[in-house]
């Protein structure tokens, strides 16, 4: 299984095992990752699972689509590296991600 690197604003690393085709969100929120609060359960209509993807990973992950570029607009202290994590699925490609939690949600 593929895994996720969470980094908790004061340097504290939760590294997670999770199943491909799973969300990072999904993965965080089942293994109790602090500062992931996903409110909306995963539909892109919050911006409370924001996260801060590693400059050597935002290749593999994408960039956001109009409507998770939208939903950024309500999160907190947005920058160019910043997804929901919900939008983001797990893959062996991924294995290693390296994520940040931002300090608070919106």
């Amino acid at each position: 299984m593929p895994q996720i690197n969470f980094i908790a604003p004061d340097g504290t690393r939760f590294e997670i095992e999770a199943p491909s085709g799973q969300s990072v969100m999904e993965s965080a929120v089942q293994n109790g990752v602090p500062g992931i609060e996903a409110e909306c359960g995963g539909a892109c209509a919050c911006a409370t699972c924001h996260v801060y993807v590693d400059e050597a990973w935002e290749a593999k992950t994408g960039e956001p689509e109009v409507m998770e570029e939208d939903m950024l607009d309500f999160a907190y202290d947005v920058r160019p590296n910043s997804r929901l994590s919900c939008q983001i699925r797990i893959s062996d490609e991924l294995d290693g991600l390296v994520v940040r939690v931002p300090e608070r949600q919106a």
